[in-house]
């Protein structure tokens, strides 16, 4: 007659070894990722440092709208 300790100390959940490949796939996948996004970094870096200060037709006159253009010694114009 079998017990409820041995009822649940029972493994029904079949061999759990022959599934070892999810901690290295996932490591790769993590790399994988970490790989991707310095390389996007890197890129949009690169891309910005290649912009001009200021667009054609784009004044020291011309602020955004709504913004408030302070002086050097902090007042505002």
């Amino acid at each position: 007659m079998l017990t409820a300790a041995q009822v649940l100390a029972v493994n029904n959940f079949g061999d759990t070894r022959s599934g070892g490949l999810a901690g290295p796939m996932g490591l790769f996948l993590i790399l994988l990722l970490t790989a991707a996004t310095v390389f996007l970094i890197r890129n949009m870096n690169r891309r910005l440092r290649r912009l001009p200060d200021r667009f054609p037709g784009q004044g020291p006159e011309e602020p955004a709208e709504g913004a408030v253009l302070r002086r050097a010694d902090g007042d505002p114009r």
